[in-house]
């Protein structure tokens, strides 16, 4: 494809000056001249030669937050932009692999007796852990689709459960705030009760697993105003993270070692995990911080297993394809945080470089109940009580859509692995899938017979889980 360079021999009526830019706004070359008629195809081929990629790789491109699916001429025209100002267009590489839409139930699984408030896929996509208000963990057997394993020994609701990123290990933690680590692949407790936290867990996280391989340390959050560092094989705290002055709603490990907590303080802090020593606080909500999430959340929760299903050998092979996953995902720029409140706002941070935010982020009309970076850190999804789930720009923090169609508040969101597809669960006992890329709904999926709590896409795309206050687990496929 012939591409004008700026020298001003362009002809201004069929072509316009566009200057390229990765995710994070650098330029790819100077700006030129590019035809009217060149479409995605023609930029993919030219984003390839310019970053010399041996293999040709999937790009996708965006003015202004909009997906460019058209030819360039057909998109300005159609959309009004000025062609006087040099014409900025994003690349963003897609996943090699594409995920297909779930549109079917394929199995309704009863066994617990009381709602389900937790639905979490092992890293690998294998094996699917659910926790209810009947006290009881339960591990399902994806092939058979069917219960495997009902994990006994919580004397309250089971709030919330995680898996190490290794697989090894699952952890759940109770309305009376004790936490029990179990073996997945017996179902059989590794111990006694965790004990230590005063009132109920609120969140879990474990230890990256390019930091540590194999995973011993997890992160407890709880409504007592304290967080916990636990490690499984002493089988107890090894520090305790307080300073917040209310309950501690939500944690993250981050990847580059710290772990953030957010409170009903308003506040959300940030600590070192030798010592437990307070490294700096993010100020900015004026109510409850309810949830966080991390740019690099999905390849801190799948480790070192991807859509190819490889077998490792050992935990420093496991260690050594995190990490590389793990830089391959971050780049060069910082881990980014995004949190939202009770106060209908969301905050994007980049904690590493500044404890001011970088954007403030509003739109919603109720409390943000749920935040998710997409698997590529190029979204941010938002789920309310307002009945709305929002799309942000992951990286600017800016506004791109709002999906409207549930009729009651949305309590969980999700994203496919590819980057494409996001899944919302409501109060409205619905779940619904939307497309990214058209901004549309891609599938309503009705089914349960009440509200839905939890929900959960496999990292390895191929199923969806919900579970909530009919006590049924559903599985969704493609």
């Amino acid at each position: 494809m012939e591409v004008d360079m700026a020298d001003g021999s362009a002809e201004s009526n069929n072509s316009v000056m566009c200057q390229l830019l990765d995710p994070e706004g650098t330029p790819l070359e100077a700006s030129m001249y590019l035809p009217q008629t060149v479409g995605p195809k023609e930029l993919q081929q030219m984003v390839n030669k310019l970053l010399k990629n041996e293999e040709k790789l999937p790009y996708s491109f965006y003015i202004a937050d909009q997906e460019l699916v058209i030819q360039l001429g057909d998109y300005l025209q159609k959309n009004k932009v000025s062609v006087e100002k040099v014409v900025t267009i994003v690349y963003q590489p897609q996943a090699v692999f594409r995920i297909r839409p779930v549109n079917r139930c394929s199995s309704t699984i009863a066994g617990h007796t009381e709602a389900v408030l937790s639905v979490v896929f092992s890293p690998d996509g294998q094996q699917l852990a659910s926790g209810s208000g009947d006290t009881t963990v339960r591990l399902w057997d994806l092939n058979t689709q069917t219960p495997m394993f009902t994990c006994t020994g919580h004397k309250n609701w089971v709030l919330c459960i995680a898996w190490s990123p290794d697989g090894k290990h699952l952890v759940s933690g109770s309305k009376s705030g004790e936490l029990q680590c179990w073996d997945p692949r017996t179902g059989k407790p590794s111990g006694n009760s965790l004990m230590g936290h005063k009132k109920w867990i609120t969140g879990i996280s474990w230890e990256p697993a390019h930091l540590n391989a194999p995973c011993r340390r997890f992160v407890s959050s709880s409504k007592d105003g304290d967080a916990r560092i636990w490690d499984v094989t002493l089988r107890k705290t090894v520090i305790i993270l307080s300073g917040h002055t209310l309950a501690v709603t939500c944690v993250k490990w981050g990847g580059d070692g710290v772990i953030y907590t957010g409170s009903q303080d308003c506040t959300i802090k940030v600590w070192e995990t030798t010592q437990g020593k307070l490294i700096r606080e993010l100020k900015g909500h004026g109510h409850w911080v309810n949830s966080l999430a991390l740019s690099t959340e999905y390849v801190l929760r799948t480790g070192a297993f991807d859509h190819t299903r490889k077998q490792f050998s050992s935990p420093e092979e496991m260690k050594e394809v995190a990490l590389e996953r793990y830089n391959k995902m971050k780049g060069n720029a910082p881990e980014r945080l995004v949190s939202g409140s009770d106060d209908f706002t969301m905050f994007l941070w980049e904690p590493s470089v500044s404890k001011q935010p970088k954007t403030r982020m509003t739109g919603h009309q109720q409390l943000v109940n749920h935040v998710y970076f997409s698997p590529d850190g190029q979204w941010i999804a938002s789920a309310s009580f307002d009945k709305s789930v929002k799309l942000w720009n992951g990286i600017t923090g800016k506004f791109v859509a709002a999906f409207r169609g549930h009729v009651g508040p949305v309590y969980q969101i999700s994203w496919s692995a590819d980057s494409r597809l996001l899944l919302s669960g409501s109060k409205d006992s619905t779940l619904k899938v939307w497309d990214v890329r058209t901004q549309k709904l891609k599938q309503d999926l009705p089914g349960h017979a009440d509200e839905v709590f939890a929900v959960d896409w496999s990292p390895d795309g191929e199923k969806v889980a919900s579970g909530g206050r009919d006590r049924v687990l559903k599985l969704w496929m493609g």
